[in-house]
């Protein structure tokens, strides 16, 4: 059997290549999963930026969300079998999803929803595992009391579309979401956002609301564009967390003097260093299967695209590019 990727091409890492290589032989606790669809994400995107800034000495096959069979397993694995269907977002250190076939750490891996189609279930891993470190890992929102906010900085894109409906599945805070575009307000109050602001203004559109500071933050773009105000905004004793690294220093004054806590969420920190509670997030996304199936939460997708090859892909890392989508874009194989 042989393996089908699109990978970059280390000769022009700006463009992608199709390529074949031997079907790899899955690890101790791996899976070797025939991938049926995968999702693009921003991480994608930085990921070929850096390829292209620093070189490639061979193709890399990129992309980290996808559904597909499992058609192989590990002599460690004992909690999935050939021809269970699964979803998982893979490890950023590893070949990655645009691929035919792929092997994956069976501890990271969920069962997919079985209510949903391999495209709609591909939108959701690596979102939802984000969504949910940053939420209950890192700001520790299912102890937040009723009369608490949470500010999301991007309501509309793949994390903020499951953050909201997460935020009020398990916690009691008051959510405040931010859109920029009445489409991109609707969906955000479509996913259960008790207000939308506009970030264009954002200490100003929420002082028009009556609210001066919020508890919890949860950063999904440009934290260094939005520093000032989220410094401003926290309350004092409160948490911010952002999953987008930033390219200046943060001024820290405001934090200081409020006793606020500054958290990251990355979700391949456990993958890439293989650390002792690396199975949760198996976990993680078997209960976020059931919450799909129990009809509590929906998938993100908001476009598909057809066929494994570099014009789809090239076309799908456009629209992720164009910082303008709503939900996710999955490649169907």
């Amino acid at each position: 059997m042989t393996l089908h990727a699109i990978a970059v091409n280390p000769a022009d890492a700006k463009n992608f290549i199709a390529i074949e290589q031997p079907t790899p032989q899955p690890g101790e606790y791996d899976l070797l999963v025939e991938v049926r669809a995968a999702s693009v994400n921003p991480v994608d995107t930085k990921v070929h930026k850096g390829a292209v800034k620093n070189g490639l000495s061979e193709p890399r096959i990129l992309g980290w969300d996808a559904s597909g069979v499992v058609l192989a397993v590990g002599t460690q694995v004992s909690n999935f079998k050939v021809g269970d269907q699964v979803y998982y977002a893979g490890d950023i250190t590893r070949p990655g999803s645009n691929s035919s076939q792929q092997l994956v750490d069976a501890r990271i891996v969920g069962h997919k929803p079985t209510s949903l189609d391999w495209a709609a279930a591909a939108a959701l891993p690596l979102t939802a595992l984000t969504a949910w470190e940053g939420l209950f890992e890192r700001l520790n929102l299912s102890s937040a009391g009723e009369n608490q906010t949470l500010l999301i900085v991007g309501g509309a894109g793949g994390v903020g579309s499951l953050a909201i409906p997460l935020a009020k599945l398990h916690s009691k805070v008051k959510v405040i979401a931010t859109a920029s575009r009445e489409d991109s307000a609707q969906w955000c109050r479509d996913r259960g956002a008790d207000l939308v602001v506009n970030y264009q203004d954002l200490v100003g559109e929420l002082e028009k609301q009556g609210i001066k500071q919020v508890d919890y933050i949860f950063c999904l773009n440009d934290t260094d564009g939005h520093w000032e105000n989220m410094a401003k905004l926290i309350a004092p004793q409160g948490h911010i967390c952002t999953i987008v690294e930033n390219e200046k220093p943060l001024a820290m004054d405001q934090l200081k003097l409020k006793s606020a806590a500054l958290h990251f969420e990355f979700m391949y920190t456990r993958s890439m260093f293989n650390t002792p509670d690396i199975a949760r997030q198996g976990e993680i996304l078997n209960e976020v299967a059931a919450l799909v199936d129990g009809g509590k939460l929906q998938s993100t997708l908001s476009e598909v695209l057809h066929g494994l090859s570099v014009e789809t892909l090239q076309a799908a890392h456009q629209k992720v590019l164009a910082g303008h989508m709503r939900g996710k874009v999955v490649i169907v194989y």
